[in-house]
């Protein structure tokens, strides 16, 4: 194995620049993946997010750059987050090579964009709506691209950009090198692998190596609707210096912040919508402690370079098991120990039992802290902070007006009391929020799949690819706060997929596929929820969306 960089061969511009940013050893995916890249084969890699795969793909590329008139290398990302990410990462490897480096993505204007490319770029870095838009404007010309990268595979395909990406590799040269790095490996990554690649060669990173015996993990049953009192109840209770939660959508995490604030938890979101900027402002706060709680999507916490997260909450759980585990490994590193709870819903009992046979562990099934055990806890702490400042003694004014009250003719002790319950009228701005019971016998008729021929996706209802959705009564009104319920002239009959709305919705209207809500497909017609300032975006592109050569119209539920 590898034990340094310098054993690698790199250039010596490239070497240089990753010893300036303090780089001495190549992490398993590098050194696994590096001198195969140099070689020229196709790669697949695997591993998690924080082992070093952007170098691990960057560094080979650069390695061979050379200048010449157009693109050389492609790299195809997720989120707009995630390409410049990784443009800034070869930056600053590539710093003393001159190269020119190109982030591309929806949600900025075109001009600045086109005029880069008409300049000369040596590496792209996009997300695949706007590469294919840049395509179709023949102002993104691929005819000499030596290397393309897919990084977060699996999030492309989760968002719906299958199509897109298999329609950019069709515009690159046969003879290209084709490097896929994606954290899981569901069917779907591996048939797109298949296709477009030649006798790849794979670097996983071990899973024993994604876990750790550190973690305490366990799980609370409550119904959906309790969920937020349920983590009010906990963030009573539990020891929590910084915490992760994790969401499902960008809106969910902007609603899931403001009502833990509220409550008095500091807290803000995070998601692939926020720029870099507004990014690196609010990770400043969480490790400045002035923040105590951070609200993320998957897509957006890939990519966190935080070691000190004491708790890991999963306000649902992901569709994916490995996902579960991922996720988790955010606390409990360094060697300190770290706690993962996932709130459960009845409905989401197969994917634990699915999480469990993955990790080859069993999550700890707890009872929420009742109301006395809060009252408790309260009274615990009062007692706590007291004793901490007898301990300390700066109370030289409060002794002298403690002794006024008693020549006023007072009782010392009910001088105390009074003191003590004046310390304690902010409780009272904090009742104990409500949290139903539910029935450990608890039962629910198989749910309906929702994709071709009712067959279920890879994963565990994954929204996507024919994952379940369970919609309300209500047609018209989305029962997600935040969202619209649009309706689509297609259905079952024309063997409309999840992942065709997702994709098509997403690419159009330039919007995130994460972050489209419930899709229910019926025989002629499909409902669909957006998030309500996407509407307006969505239904103005409705003359675009299609099912291979066939348009469908999408338009307000009525």
């Amino acid at each position: 194995m590898t034990t340094d960089f310098s054993s690698l061969n790199l250039r010596e511009e490239i070497t240089q620049a990753i010893t300036e940013l303090g780089y001495s050893e190549p992490t398993p995916i590098q050194a696994g993946m590096i001198p195969l890249m140099l070689t020229g084969v196709d790669v697949i890699g695997q591993a998690q997010t924080g082992t070093g795969k952007t170098a691990a793909f960057a560094l080979p590329i650069l390695h061979n750059f050379q200048k010449q008139k157009n693109p050389q290398a492609l790299v195809l990302a997720p989120t707009r987050e995630l390409a410049l990410q990784v443009a800034d990462s070869m930056i600053e490897y590539g710093k003393h090579l001159n190269v020119r480096v190109l982030a591309v993505y929806g949600g900025q204007p075109y001009s600045p964009q086109i005029n880069s490319l008409k300049r000369g770029v040596d590496i792209v870095v996009g997300t695949p709506g706007r590469l294919n838009d840049l395509i179709e404007r023949s102002v993104l010309n691929l005819s000499d691209i030596k290397t393309v990268v897919l990084d977060e595979a699996d999030e492309m395909l989760n968002m719906g950009f299958v199509e897109e990406v298999e329609k950019i590799l069709s515009m690159t040269p046969s003879e290209r090198q084709t490097c896929l790095f994606s954290a899981t490996m569901p069917a779907r990554i591996r048939t797109l692998a298949n296709r477009f690649m030649r006798d790849p060669q794979s670097v996983t990173v071990k899973r024993s190596t994604l876990t750790t015996p550190h973690i305490e993990q366990r799980y609370y049953l409550v119904h959906d609707n309790d969920k937020i009192n349920a983590l009010t109840r906990l963030f009573e209770i539990e020891p929590i210096h910084s915490a992760l939660i994790f969401a499902r959508t960008r809106a969910e995490t902007g609603q899931l912040a403001n009502e833990l604030v509220i409550r008095g938890i500091p807290a803000e979101a995070i998601h692939g919508d926020l720029d870099q900027n507004a990014r690196e402002r609010v990770l400043g706060r969480f490790r400045a402690n002035q923040l105590k709680v951070l609200v993320a999507t998957d897509v957006a916490a890939r990519g966190l370079d935080i070691d000190d997260i004491s708790h890991v909450f999963n306000f649902h759980l992901p569709d994916d098991a490995e996902v579960y585990v991922h996720r988790i490994g955010r606390t409990g590193r360094a060697g300190k120990a770290g706690i993962a709870i996932t709130l459960l819903s009845p409905r989401e009992k197969r994917r634990l039992r699915e999480v469990e046979a993955l990790t080859k562990q069993v999550v700890a099934k707890m009872e929420l802290p009742t109301p006395a055990d809060i009252i408790k806890h309260r009274e615990s702490q009062t007692v706590e902070n007291l004793k901490i400042w007898l301990g300390r003694g700066r109370f030289k004014r409060e002794l002298e007006m403690v002794q006024e009250l008693i020549d006023a003719g007072h009782d010392a002790v009910n001088i105390a009391a009074a003191a003590i319950k004046i310390s304690r009228g902010d409780e009272k701005q904090r009742p104990i929020a409500e949290v139903s019971d539910v029935k450990s016998d608890f039962t629910r008729k198989p749910e309906r799949d929702f994709g071709r021929g009712g067959k279920r996706g890879e994963s565990f209802g994954k929204k996507e690819f024919g994952g379940k959705r369970d919609f309300g009564k209500s047609r018209r009104d989305s029962h997600e706060e935040g969202m619209v319920r649009l309706k689509i002239n297609k259905g079952k009959a024309n063997n409309i997929r999840p992942s065709d709305i997702v994709g098509q919705i997403a690419f159009h209207a330039n919007i995130p596929g994460y972050t489209i809500g419930k899709i229910r497909i019926e025989e002629k017609h499909t409902f669909v929820d957006v998030p309500e300032a996407s509407v307006d975006i969505v239904i103005k592109h409705s003359g675009n969306y299609k099912i291979g050569k066939e348009k469908f119209s999408v338009v307000k539920a009525q």
